[in-house]
């Protein structure tokens, strides 16, 4: 792509298209001319995409502004929040327990989490709470803003509660909880904070830039969000939609019954603050470079950089389909699929195969491993979008052509 005028914060819209830098291998020309697209219209849109295959990274690009407000370019190091993606990562945490014999997705939570068995929810297994089964999909109370700053006021908050529905007899999609609730019971087995697992077990031993809980000191380094035209549209239709006096679960879910606006962004908050960027919010509140999340999905099917995070035999027992169909609550289709926490390939989510496995993100953000043909994938951007978003979708099609040709 022919460089492009710098990003002009003061009047994006006559901004030129963002230039694309960074490198792809012989052969994969066409993935990079769907990345660049993908800044088609989007002259504030930052985004970076990494591909490894075979554990070779063959991809490697970034683009676009990283911060709108003082327009600060996508740099090689550049790192933005991950949102669910990150819930994808901590199912990887608990599936490396697993495979040590330390944690069994069939045990009751409260075998390692005893304070979790309060309200009827002794019987609810692992496996229920990494497949949005547990009936915790929102808080019954709101939570502040401060209140998600604190690992135990949270999980203490999950541990008293009433289910919203009885445990295992159908879905909902955890948005936030998700997170605290595995989290809590990798960090009863492991006696670490979730922040220190992920990064000894998972992280360090790639050299990966990703962080559960980023330290204060690269903040520097993390893009800021933005809301684009279809994230804020889609709010809109969505409270249109609602029903006056009817209990909004899908909603409170999203927001934590208010910490977090719809979008979860605000200029100077939500995600966007740095004291939530640094503490420990494992259902969206990763920190990566896409080399990062793409490097760690491929460690999950093949050797990279000498490591291997999970083996064959996890593999199969983790993305067993555990929830699928329509859930709980009046939420539109098509509707995603879940194995042990890992979001599969479904209508809803489209990867690289019906064997690719991983977990999108709010906004745009996507990140999968697919066992067959051996890729670690991830695509980031700082405009958060909606509905019907396709620039990592195209992404991946070029991907799929590319690998088939």
């Amino acid at each position: 792509m022919t460089p492009a005028t710098p990003a002009n914060p003061a009047n994006p819209a006559t901004t030129a298209t963002p230039a694309v830098h960074g490198r792809t291998a012989p052969g994969y020309e066409t993935v990079r001319r769907a990345f660049e697209r993908a800044f088609d219209g989007n002259p504030r849109m930052g985004a970076a995409l990494a591909v490894r295959h075979h554990g070779e990274l063959v991809v490697d690009l970034w683009g676009g502004v990283a911060d709108t407000r003082t327009g600060r370019p996508w740099e090689r190091d550049t790192a933005s929040v991950i949102f669910s993606c990150t819930k994808g990562l901590m199912s990887v945490l608990a599936a490396r327990l697993v495979a040590e014999g330390r944690l069994d997705y069939r045990a009751p939570v409260a075998t390692y989490w005893p304070e979790f068995a309060q309200a009827g929810k002794g019987g609810i297994r692992v496996l229920d709470i990494l497949a949005h089964r547990s009936g915790l999909s929102a808080p019954r109370r709101a939570l502040s803003p401060s209140d998600v700053l604190d690992w135990h006021t949270v999980t203490g908050a999950l541990a008293e509660q009433k289910p919203l529905w009885e445990p295992g007899t159908g879905y909902a999609y955890h948005a936030l909880t998700h997170g605290w609730l595995i989290g809590e019971v990798i960090r009863r087995i492991t006696g670490l904070p979730v922040r220190e697992a992920f990064a000894r077990f998972l992280a360090e031993p790639l050299g990966a830039d990703a962080w559960v809980g980023l330290p204060g000191h690269l903040g520097g380094r993390v893009a800021h969000l933005h809301a684009g035209a279809g994230l804020v549209g889609h709010v809109a239709r969505q409270a249109a939609a609602r029903v006056p006096g009817d209990p909004d679960w899908p909603g409170r879910a999203m927001t934590l019954g208010g910490a977090f606006t719809p979008e979860l962004i605000t200029p100077d908050g939500g995600f966007n603050d740095p004291a939530v960027r640094a503490a420990e919010i494992p259902g969206a509140g990763g920190v990566a470079t896409a080399r990062a999340l793409a490097t760690l999905w491929s460690a999950t099917v093949t050797a990279t950089e000498g490591v291997r995070l999970l083996d064959d035999t996890t593999l199969e027992s983790a993305l067993a389909v555990q929830t699928e169909g329509a859930p709980v609550f009046d939420v539109p289709g098509p509707w995603p699929r879940w194995g042990m926490g890992f979001q599969l390939d479904s209508a809803a989510r489209r990867y690289l195969s019906p064997g690719s496995f991983g977990h999108d993100g709010a906004g745009g953000q996507v990140a999968f491993a697919d066992p067959g043909a051996e890729i670690g994938f991830a695509f980031l951007t700082n405009q958060m979008e909606a509905d019907e978003d396709l620039r990592a979708t195209a992404v991946v099609d070029a991907l799929r052509e590319t690998l088939s040709g």
